[in-house]
């Protein structure tokens, strides 16, 4: 899959490059329809409510796949036994293990949610954290593409099925030791994947945008005017969905998110919102407005960035949103000067801001009202929330929610350092801030040659990746209990030295903990130039070894 032509706006998926629809004349742009307020609804029938392909198994098109998977699966699990009994020999690595069980054993109860919330899952301490390959996926034919990477936006996981979306098409994979690259189902779209939301149900749902294939010498070939909401544990699509006048609606402006029984659509130009059940759409754009929907932020609730008035000097907004509505329950208006604004949380409310640049610069709190709560700065060069840098910094694929270098937690925010140069420094380390007061409130310490990278929340701890870049220690996933800094061990492991570095960075890879395994996952694949017709790893799981 290749992209066709660089700057934002301009590029699509399989057509040909598009008039910038951001340099629209003024007067034009201020004809565009936006109002949420207006509720609409769509006879069922318009909906086309189908199912994917059956189940097919996976089976190998070469035997060099097979015979690269075997290698890098005995190397990863001999590097990782290796390490690990190196290190519990000198004790520090057994001391820590047993040490943090007990906080494990009494850690946070998961909250009950409804099946169509977005899940919170709670995690707990596996019996053992030696590691084990769980799921290992590799993808070929990558030579078709020379140079240009194929696109791997999505990264999905239940108790028992990894699913990863790839170009135009999403797979399913079975969890488990020993299953290897074992294929549960396959999703054919109707065309290339242009947005995704890392959200998932209490039950297993999940919505992608899709840009339906055209006729040859369309008018908008390149056009993400469809939404595909499917069930990860059989693949099965429950609905779709065209979304409505989205003609300027492109890979590079159109983002997705969920929150309970919503999903919702932005590309500047319009908005709209679906009903979870059914594909019912429920409110769209339909006001003349000087400020568009740049985009959403889900998960607890909904909140909207809008942009204002000229493309050369423009203001920013964010709303809350009733998503069964479209209305507006309260607007925060950012002080003019700032270039970018991103969401990362949207309860509590949280704001990634660039002033004067698109780079962050500060992080703004809210309260349930709306009303400014701190100010928290990104002290220049000292921390990095990675707010927008997927994709070399394109807004390909929706990158309104993704920060990859902080999480937001029920009352501090977590955000990592930038990495030190000095090597007998610690690489880098994770402050949790004061969501009320923005004061810094504890300190998680990288250690040297192994960088920390904040994942998401488990209850009330956070879930860091510790890496490694030596070839001593193991990497490992681990709970930390900002309240108390006592560090949970949760899985040790080593990722394939060959992919190690593309893998464990939250800029290139998708990094997802989810029933007691972490998941990295690719979101470019290249070919290998020396081996272009060699399958290349694309995505690899690890569990608890018992």
């Amino acid at each position: 899959m290749a992209l066709v032509g660089r700057s934002p706006g301009l590029v699509n998926l399989i057509g040909t490059p598009r008039p910038d629809p951001m340099r629209l004349p003024d007067a034009r742009r201020r004809r565009r329809v936006r109002d949420r307020r207006v509720v609409t609804t769509e006879p069922k029938g318009m909906h086309d409510v189908s199912f994917g392909p059956p189940p097919s198994m996976y089976t190998e098109s070469a035997l060099a796949a097979d015979g690269a998977r075997t290698r890098r699966r005995r190397r990863v699990l001999a590097v990782a036994v290796c390490a690990l009994v190196a290190v519990l020999g000198v004790g520090g690595w057994l001391m820590w293990y047993q040490s943090g069980r007990k906080s494990a054993d009494t850690g946070v109860t998961a909250v009950r949610q409804a099946p169509d919330e977005i899940r919170e899952t709670v995690e707990k301490a596996p019996r053992t954290p030696e590691g084990a390959v769980v799921i290992e996926h590799d993808e070929e034919h990558l030579e078709k593409h020379d140079t240009d990477p194929r696109y791997a936006p999505g990264t999905w996981a239940t108790h028992k099925i990894f699913a990863k979306g790839v170009a135009d098409t999403i797979t399913g994979l079975r969890i488990g030791v020993g299953s290897m690259d074992e294929r549960a189902w396959t999703l054919k779209l109707d065309g290339h994947l242009c947005a995704t939301t890392s959200h998932v149900t209490v039950d297993g749902r999940t919505a992608v945008v899709v840009q339906p294939a055209q006729p040859k010498g369309a008018k908008n070939p390149g056009v993400c005017d469809e939404v595909l909401f499917f069930d990860i544990d059989t693949g099965r699509k429950l609905w779709r969905a065209k979304i409505p006048d989205a003609a300027a609606a492109f890979v590079t402006d159109t983002n997705l998110t969920m929150t309970r029984s919503t999903v919702a659509v932005a590309w500047g130009r319009g908005s709209v919102a679906f009903d979870m059940e059914d594909g019912r759409q429920l409110w769209k754009s339909t006001s003349v407005s000087a400020c568009e929907d740049k985009g959403f932020a889900g998960g607890r609730a909904l909140l909207a960035v809008l942009r204002c008035g000229q493309e050369g000097d423009p203001t920013y907004e964010v709303q809350k949103v009733d998503p069964r509505t479209g209305r507006t329950v309260w607007t925060y208006k950012i002080a003019k000067g700032v270039q970018a604004v991103y969401l990362p949380s949207s309860d509590p409310p949280v704001l990634a801001v660039g002033a004067g640049d698109i780079t962050v610069t500060d992080l703004i709190t809210l309260d349930g009202k709306g009303r400014r709560l701190a100010s928290i700065s990104m002290h220049g060069d000292r921390y990095d929330p990675l707010c927008g840098k997927r994709y070399g910094a394109s807004s390909y694929f929706g990158d309104v929610e993704y920060c990859d270098g902080m999480v937001v937690g029920p009352t501090e925010v977590f955000v990592a350092s930038k990495d030190e140069t000095e090597v007998d420094q610690a690489s880098n380390w994770i402050m949790a801030f004061d969501i009320r007061t923005g004061k810094t409130v504890r300190k998680f310490e990288g250690r040297a040659l192994q960088p920390v990278h904040p994942l998401r929340m488990s209850g009330d701890q956070l879930l860091v990746y510790r890496g490694t870049r030596d070839s001593i220690g193991p990497a490992a996933v681990v709970l930390w209990n900002p309240s108390t800094g006592k560090e949970t061990p949760f899985l040790f492991f080593t990722l394939p030295s060959d992919d190690d570095y593309t893998l464990s960075s939250p800029e290139n890879s998708d990094i997802v903990v989810e029933q007691g395994r972490v998941f990295f996952a690719k979101r470019e694949l290249t070919a290998d130039l020396k081996r272009p017709k060699a399958p290349v790893l694309g995505a690899i799981g690890i569990g608890s070894a018992e």
